[in-house]
């Protein structure tokens, strides 16, 4: 029994015109044997399909019940015509029947104006992308980094991550994806970039925060404290007097994105820290200073 083939192209029979030629566009890009294994006999199938549903006077023919699914007459009133249309259709190996149904026009729409003799002549279509995901470390990701990978389709390529690099952002590699069809350039192979959380740094568009720890007497008396950034490690002044919770800012010490002509700023927030155990020295010296000073931190 032959193929129904509204169902072979995957449309329903009040399906307009232009839907049956948009199914029939989406299949023969997938199944066209220049393209894809294996799948010869599902092409050839819906080229069948769309021999019939493509032309008024056959999807009429058909729908009426005069011709089947191969486009072969039901009843000898009909087998005049079927011979007539077949003729046309087929056309033998010069393709004037794929242009008589449209085929050239479609699969040139497709794989380019090369295939307008009909759909098994040489046609070029670019490659398909390929994607590919690479972790990388939050720092690597701040100053940059050269990253040997594997790729999808197999070889391996030193891939430059530019400094300033977000978590998610794709890189693409012009030509590093699959093969085109017929000479055609390849496709690209984007690349998306996932970055590592830091134990302690943390990104805010091109800022980075830092929170860091200082002892009682450097928040009394002031002091040096030396304080990491994503370049290095340099000194913050903290004045005398310095509350915790106080924001300092260390300026073009934070990320540098492509495109912008200045770093961002690190962001040191001070947290006071108080010993694990407090001595009796300790505890008396602030109890004296409690008797002889009048101190309200603002508490309501």
């Amino acid at each position: 029994m032959a193929d129904d083939p509204y169902a072979v192209l995957g449309v329903t029979r009040n399906a307009s015109d232009e839907d049956v030629r948009r199914a029939f566009r989406k299949l023969a890009k997938e199944l066209h044997p220049d393209i894809s294994k294996g799948t010869e006999e599902r092409f050839k199938k819906v080229t069948s399909a769309y021999e019939i549903l493509g032309d008024p006077q056959k999807r009429s023919a058909f729908d009426r019940g005069e011709i089947d699914g191969r486009g072969e007459p039901r009843h000898n009133g009909f087998r005049h015509y079927a011979r007539g249309a077949r003729a046309n259709a087929g056309a033998g190996a010069g393709g004037a029947g794929f242009e008589e149904f449209g085929f050239g026009d479609i699969f040139s729409d497709i794989f380019g104006a090369s295939t307008r003799a009909g759909p098994r002549t040489n046609f070029t279509a670019k490659g398909q992308d390929v994607r590919y995901t690479l972790e990388v470390d939050f720092l690597e990701a701040a100053v940059g980094v050269t990253k040997r990978v594997t790729l999808p389709a197999g070889g391996t390529l030193d891939l430059n991550v530019p400094a300033g690099v977000s978590d998610g952002q794709v890189l693409r590699l012009k030509g590093k994806g699959q093969r085109g069809a017929g000479g055609a350039e390849p496709g690209d192979a984007l690349v998306e970039i996932r970055v590592r959380p830091h134990p302690y740094f943390r990104r805010e568009d091109d800022d980075i925060l830092l929170e860091v720890p200082i002892t009682i007497d450097e928040a009394v008396l002031g002091a040096k404290v030396e304080v990491p950034t994503v370049t290095g490690r340099v000194q913050l002044t903290v004045p005398k007097g310095t509350s915790s919770g106080r924001v300092f800012r260390l300026k073009g010490k934070g990320i540098k994105s492509a495109g912008r002509a200045e770093a961002g700023d690190q962001l040191v927030t001070v947290r006071l820290v108080l010993p694990e155990k407090i001595d009796d020295t300790l505890a008396y010296f602030f109890s004296e200073w409690r008797q002889k000073n009048s101190y309200d931190p603002g508490r309501k």
